[in-house]
């Protein structure tokens, strides 16, 4: 699947090139976390590393996903292995990467029937209490 192909709460398959990696920083939980972005020749991806992850993708290089998955925080678009995928360094190079088409500046808007988008408050499609009198 090309990068910009992927949409919300797809399983993915993908073969990518790092162009960025963040400094990681460290969850309310203890668990560290950072982003990378990521591309082929029909977009970028910001792409979510935990932990151990972190130190095995290096900027420049090249890597597939398998079993992955696209999903949303806050109403962007992000890649990750979740909890079946597997992330490996790829024989197969990505050369030219189009760094116009930014997956992850799109804003996605919630399909799920709650009336509003990720990221923003609300009550998830719940009417607030009423009282019956």
């Amino acid at each position: 699947m090309k990068i910009s192909e992927m949409r919300p709460r797809a399983r993915v398959d993908t073969t990518f090139k790092v162009l960025e990696k963040n400094e990681p920083r460290e969850t309310r939980d203890g668990k560290r976390v950072t982003e990378a972005l990521v591309g082929d020749d029909s977009g970028t991806v910001l792409l979510t590393l935990w932990e151990g992850s972190i130190d095995e993708v290096d900027v420049g290089k090249t890597y597939t996903i398998t079993n992955g998955y696209a999903n949303l925080f806050r109403g962007s678009l992000r890649l990750t292995t979740g909890r079946m995928g597997s992330l490996e360094e790829s024989e197969e190079e990505v050369g030219e990467v189009n760094t116009e088409n930014n997956m992850s500046e799109k804003r996605y808007e919630d399909d799920r029937g709650f009336g509003r988008s990720y990221g923003e408050r609300s009550s998830y499609g719940r009417r607030p209490y009423r009282r019956r009198f």
